[in-house]
């Protein structure tokens, strides 16, 4: 599993203004990432608008409520929220939660219930 490098530049050379981690949200990584897509380096105005008519129903709550963490975040450091840019949005795996479930012929299957760690970071403009 790889780690999260909490700094405070983008790899555009931004300074961070605002930032959220959501761990341990209970999607798989690859639905997330379909989600982040849309919205990486856009305005947040925008990309709450984007999120608010995306039709993925288990990934948009664990983004929107990030993005809202990190709009809130931002706002502590500087009051002006209009020209936030999300200049960086990570989604990696998280730790599994596995199960088993019965098969046919006395057998069980092992069922692997995914996880993500959502990182978004907003800069200024």
């Amino acid at each position: 599993m790889s780690k999260i490098n909490h700094k405070t530049v983008t790899n555009t050379a931004k300074p961070i203004v605002g930032k959220s981690l959501t761990r341990f949200a209970r999607c798989s990584a690859r639905k997330v990432r379909l989600v982040v897509d849309l919205i990486r380096n856009k305005n947040a105005g925008e990309a709450l608008t984007i999120l608010a008519y995306t039709q993925r129903p288990s990934a948009v709550p664990f983004v929107l409520r990030g993005l809202k963490a990190a709009i809130a975040s931002a706002g502590q450091n500087h009051p002006e929220p209009t020209n936030l840019i999300v200049g960086e949005a990570i989604v990696n795996d998280a730790p599994m939660i596995k199960r088993i479930r019965p098969a046919s012929m006395g057998r069980a299957v092992r069922v692997r219930k995914r996880n993500s760690h959502i990182f978004l970071a907003l800069t200024e403009n």
